[in-house]
C-alpha cells in the first residue's frame, strides 16, 4: 500500500522556540487545523482568540481552525502540541459541543487521575506518531488513538462550564450557531429569533445566563471577533474589514468594534503587531 501523508502531527514548543531569536515573541496566527496544546513546564501564558491563558504543567489549551493563537514565551515555557484537520474526526458523540465546534471548551487545567491518564495518552501518540510515518493502516491506527484522547477531554469539565439551566444553555448554543452562519449579513437579533421560532427576550434571558450578556452584545461580540482577527491576521484595509462584516461605511464599524473591544481598529492592530497582546472578556 503506498504512502498516505499524515493528518495527526505532534511536536514540542522548546523545538519552535529553539528557532526563534532571542527575545522575540511569537507572532499572533490565525491557524487553519485543530491545535492540543499541553503544558509540560514552566509557568507562563498563551493566547487563544485574543485572551490569555495561564499556563503551567497540567494545563490543556485547545485551539480550533480559525481561531487566533499566539505561543508564550517565557524562559522555561513547554509544552506538547497534537494537530489535525478540521473534518478528521467525525461522528464523535461529544455533546453539547462537537470536535470542530469553532466555540468549543478552550481551557482544562487537569489534576489527577484525569492530568495522568491525558499525559499517557498525548505521550503514547507522540511516540507512535513518530514510529509508524505513512501508510493507511498507520493512519486508521493514529486517527482512533486520537479519537480516544478527543473523548478522554471530553470527559473533564473545562475550567469554566457553561452556566445556566439546561434550556437555558440550549437556547444559547442553537443562537449562537444560527449567528455563527450569519454575522456578517445581519446584526438584528428579531431575525435571528425569527429564524429560530422565538422571542427576542427569549434569547435575550438564555444569554445573559449563560454569558451574562445580551443577544445583541453577543451579536456584536461576534463581529468585533471576526474584525479582530482580520486587523491582526491581514493587511487590509480597516474599511475593507468593515465592509467585509457587512457596514455601510468605516464609522459605524469603528463605533461598534471601539465599543466591544475598548480601542479603535487601529489601536488593537498596532498592538497586536508588537509584541503585547490585548487581553479581554473571553469572547462568548
Amino acid at each position: 500500500m503506498g504512502p498516505v501523508p499524515p493528518a495527526v502531527r505532534t511536536l514540542k514548543l522548546a523545538d519552535l522556540t529553539a528557532k526563534r531569536p532571542a527575545p522575540r515573541a511569537f507572532p499572533t496566527r490565525r491557524i487553519d487545523h485543530h491545535l492540543l496544546l499541553l503544558g509540560t513546564a514552566g509557568h507562563g501564558s498563551h493566547t487563544v482568540d485574543f485572551v490569555d491563558y495561564p499556563c503551567r504543567p497540567g494545563t490543556l489549551l485547545w485551539a480550533r481552525p480559525t481561531q487566533m493563537v499566539r505561543y508564550g514565551a517565557e524562559p522555561g515555557l513547554d509544552a506538547i502540541l497534537v494537530t489535525w484537520p478540521a473534518g478528521y474526526l467525525p461522528g464523535l458523540p461529544v455533546t453539547p459541543w462537537t470536535p470542530d465546534d469553532p466555540f468549543g471548551p478552550v481551557y482544562w487545567q487537569l489534576a489527577g487521575e484525569d492530568e495522568d491518564a491525558v499525559i499517557d495518552e498525548v505521550s503514547q501518540l507522540v511516540v507512535d506518531c513518530e514510529r509508524f510515518g505513512t501508510g493507511q493502516l498507520a493512519v486508521e491506527f493514529l486517527r482512533h488513538q486520537l479519537a480516544a484522547l478527543v473523548l478522554r477531554v471530553a470527559l473533564v469539565p473545562p475550567v469554566d462550564p457553561y452556566p445556566g439551566s439546561p434550556s437555558e444553555v440550549e437556547t444559547f448554543l442553537r443562537f449562537r450557531r444560527v449567528v455563527e452562519a450569519g454575522f456578517a449579513q445581519s446584526r438584528q437579533v428579531n431575525e435571528y429569533a425569527a429564524d429560530l421560532g422565538c422571542s427576542v427576550r427569549t434569547l435575550t434571558r438564555a444569554c445573559l445566563a449563560v454569558t451574562g450578556r445580551s443577544a445583541k452584545q453577543v451579536v456584536d461580540d461576534r463581529v468585533a471577533l471576526e474584525a479582530m482577527r482580520l486587523l491582526a491576521g491581514t493587511d487590509l484595509p480597516i474599511a475593507t474589514i468593515g465592509s467585509r462584516l457587512g457596514f455601510t461605511g468605516p464609522t459605524h464599524f469603528c463605533r461598534l468594534f471601539h465599543r466591544a473591544v475598548g480601542c479603535p481598529p487601529g489601536t488593537f492592530r498596532a498592538r497586536t503587531r508588537g509584541v503585547r497582546v490585548v487581553t479581554r472578556r473571553r469572547p462568548t
